[in-house]
């Protein structure tokens, strides 16, 4: 009897305890005190307040509250390159024993160096760490996730005994799903794409969890370059066309390092007086095999290898020189114009760099024309690309608008990006002699850069009818296989003195047609 007693004793007790040491039982602590005053008086209602949260406290119901996770922790507890090879190595080597079998993702983000450039690295974390969730949250429990280099992930699926490619397809897009839902950062919502390439277990080029994963991430690169939101199954195919890839990568690389990759320079001339307003650098490749590759063929190779920065960087070099050159031979070349990539205009150092250039050749950054695509200043929305035009104006360099007249670009853009000139595309100057229509558009676009105080320049100019209508017409330089074709800077001393000797030949007009 005495043992049921002081068993029902201590149950009481210990739900007593239990509620107490929730923090719930904060919401009694005003009928307690007002209780303590009815039974006891003055004294014990003092005695309670006072006690009452001292015993909670003892009890453990006052508790500092339990922080989640930051996101970085998020990403911490995810598995590692060495784990997801690990898994799959273990499922690969009982395969032919279990008769189950695995596949490999790997997840990469569209466009996502935007959200760095536009952001910053704090909401990157915040992005990674709120997909890791959403992609956990997709998979079964025995399936791993592991982030790679770069803010990709892999997944490694459970084993199973029957896996073929649409089933992946169909985890790749749930995935992407997942993935597609705005991320709410700071009172902006940031919108993420992906692109998922996969590997079965039994296509990998060898048996082994690293072969897996790797086919699984050329897939997903193959799939970058053709997204948005695009999904592909690993092919040898895409092996052999990466292996190419990565020579001709190597070759670029040492080209631009062996001095093969320089520029011509193109000449400007005044329709006014004919005198040289400029030289454009324009890179060409020295191939010691191949001869000279016209740019054409070798840009968008350099452009698909992520070398237009490095690119860049040789030939704003050789232009500087060409400049210091020409001035130590006391040859009167005002400026050089150099054309800038949607790659090197999104490095945050831009006006920085090009300052301690500068610098370098003691040079003024008025002899600098920077050549920016229409196309480039019709479509950003980077507030890195649009920072950094503004801030080499600011700088004194000179922006050029390229290929006007293809690109969409509004009056909006142009004053938005401190233009001081635009040229005139090619496609504007071909037969402007003889065609009356295309002589009507010229004349509009001059008219429109003079009433905005912008200066022009005509590209393309193959003829001398072409030249002349030009200058009648009011545009103020031009450039163009009439006047000379891009040549080596050695060739630039001859021609320099062959023009001025010859200039009061260039066909001019004095006055503007109307």
């Amino acid at each position: 009897m005495v043992s049921r007693i002081f068993t029902a004793l201590s149950t009481a007790f210990s739900r007593i305890g239990a509620l107490m040491r929730r923090p719930e039982a904060f919401v009694f602590l005003p009928a307690l005190t007002l209780a303590a005053f009815w039974l006891g008086g003055e004294r014990e209602l003092i005695l309670t307040a006072l006690g009452a949260p001292l015993l909670f406290a003892i009890s453990g119901a006052v508790r500092p509250q339990e922080t989640p996770p930051d996101q970085l922790q998020v990403l911490e507890g995810l598995s590692l390159r060495a784990q997801i090879v690990g898994s799959l190595d273990a499922i690969l080597r009982e395969s032919h024993l279990s008769g189950r079998t695995t596949a490999c993702l790997v997840v990469q983000f569209d466009l996502a160096e935007q959200i760095v450039e536009q952001h910053g690295r704090a909401a990157q974390t915040e992005v990674l760490a709120r997909s890791a969730e959403r992609i956990c949250a997709s998979l079964r429990a025995g399936d791993t996730v592991a982030r790679l280099e770069g803010g990709g992930f892999a997944v490694a699926l459970a084993a199973v005994r029957r896996l073929d490619i649409e089933t992946v397809v169909q985890v790749a897009a749930r995935l992407q799903t997942a993935l597609s839902a705005p991320i709410s950062l700071n009172a902006t919502r940031i919108y993420t794409t992906s692109s998922i390439g996969f590997c079965l277990g039994n296509r990998a080029p060898e048996p082994t969890g690293a072969s897996l994963l790797n086919a699984a991430q050329i897939a997903a690169d193959d799939a970058l370059r053709h997204g948005p939101s695009a999904i592909r199954s690993f092919s040898a195919d895409m092996a052999a066309t990466r292996a190419d890839r990565d020579a001709l990568r190597d070759e670029l690389e040492h080209a631009l390092d062996e001095g093969q990759i320089r520029p011509h320079f193109q000449p400007q001339i005044s329709t006014h007086t004919g005198a040289i307003s400029g030289f454009e650098a324009l890179a060409r490749w020295h191939h010691p095999e191949k001869g000279l590759i016209p740019p054409a063929e070798f840009l968008p190779m350099i452009e698909d290898a992520g070398l237009s920065e490095r690119l860049g960087e040789v030939i704003l070099y050789h232009a500087f020189s060409a400049l210091a050159r020409w001035d130590r031979a006391g040859l009167n070349v005002p400026t050089v114009a150099v054309n800038f990539s949607a790659p090197e205009l999104r490095n945050p150092r831009l006006a920085e760099k090009l300052k301690w250039e500068l610098d370098r050749f003691d040079l003024e950054p008025k002899r600098l024309s920077v050549e920016v695509l229409e196309n480039v200043v019709a479509q950003t929305d980077n507030d890195i690309i649009v920072a950094n035009i503004a801030a080499l104006a600011a700088l004194g360099c000179g922006i050029d608008l390229d290929d006007f007249g293809t690109g969409h670009a509004s009056i909006t853009s142009i004053r938005r990006f401190a233009v001081r000139r635009i040229k005139i595309d090619r496609s504007f100057v071909t037969k402007l002699d003889e065609d009356r229509e295309q002589q009507k558009m010229v004349a509009a676009i001059l008219s429109m850069a003079e009433r905005l105080g912008l200066e022009t320049l005509a590209e393309g100019v193959e003829t001398p009818g072409e030249h002349a209508m030009l200058s009648q017409l009011g545009c103020g330089d031009v450039q163009g296989f009439g006047i000379a074709r891009p040549m080596p800077v050695d060739e630039t001393m001859e021609w320099i003195a062959r023009h001025r000797a010859k200039v009061g030949a260039i066909p001019r007009i004095g006055s503007r047609a109307r």
